[in-house]
């Protein structure tokens, strides 16, 4: 004879048993585990964040490397001359590497008028991932697009300076002919502040131009504060800075193992 168990026949430790196991859990209990979970996250957003940078650091060297390369197709082309590194500010630009100042450009036409675009195919690695900064309009306003280029040519792989210029900043026309700094401690392509993005050259003053206590133009410090440069014989390195690089003319004492350092890639 089957029994039926009901309310009226629970004993009373059944109805205690019963209570517990439909009241589920204790307000201390849920707030030990929302404790636990916020120690958790505490302990692993650092992490994450970290792993974050570090994929961006590396996308950024990935895209070093694949300009370094179309350079080098560019120059077993044309028998070993550089790819030209010229003004971009006349009407019409001269050719070069690279069209436009990179804060104004709403698209990607002037990397594509360039003369790399042929050996890349592509303006993704022109734009470093961890580069937040977007395009303007000519009077300054900032638009909520980001820009397309983050890297800029030095000045030393035959960027040609104006007449009044050329006698004071020797550039180099062919790869054979880099010798001072050696083609290992050239640099071909740096990782830009966004702050000094104005053209397609990045310069410094040599010994025969400029005040050589001044930047002209200025690394990026959006890794860690550091930048990623690629040099004439194809490797790619990044470099973390003693002080930030925050937009000033002249390098503060800090600054100036920073300084020597990148002007020493120049040709002096």
């Amino acid at each position: 004879m089957k029994v039926l168990l009901t309310e009226t026949n629970l004993s009373g430790e059944g109805k205690a048993v019963k209570n517990r196991r439909t009241n589920g859990f204790t307000l201390v209990e849920l707030l030990v585990v929302i404790a636990i979970i916020a120690i958790l996250a505490a302990m692993l957003l650092p992490a994450l964040a970290r792993a974050k940078n570090q994929a961006r650091n590396a996308t950024c060297q990935s895209n070093l490397r694949q300009l370094s390369t179309a350079w080098h197709l560019y120059l077993v082309d044309y028998s070993d001359v550089l790819v030209p590194n010229d003004d971009v500010f006349g009407d019409p630009p001269a050719p070069s590497w690279c069209q436009g100042m990179g804060v104004l450009e709403t698209n990607t036409a002037p990397i594509q008028a360039g003369l790399l675009f042929d050996y890349t195919r592509s303006a993704g690695p022109y734009h470093c991932p961890a580069d937040r900064s977007t395009v303007m309009t000519m009077d300054g306003a900032l638009l909520p697009q980001l820009r397309n280029r983050s890297y800029n040519l030095s000045q030393s792989v035959n960027g040609a300076p104006t007449p009044a210029m050329v006698a004071d900043i020797p550039y180099f026309k062919c790869l054979a002919g880099i010798r001072d700094p050696n083609p290992s401690q050239c640099l071909v392509f740096i990782d830009e502040n966004e702050d000094t993005m104005l053209d397609a050259h990045f310069g410094m003053p040599t010994a025969r131009y400029g005040n050589t206590n001044e930047w002209w133009d200025l690394p990026s410090n959006r890794h860690g504060q550091g930048a990623n440069l690629s040099f004439a014989d194809s490797h790619v390195e990044h470099w973390r800075w003693a002080a930030p690089k925050i937009v000033k003319t002249k390098p503060v004492p800090a600054d100036h193992p920073d300084y020597d350092r990148v002007r020493a890639t120049i040709r002096q």
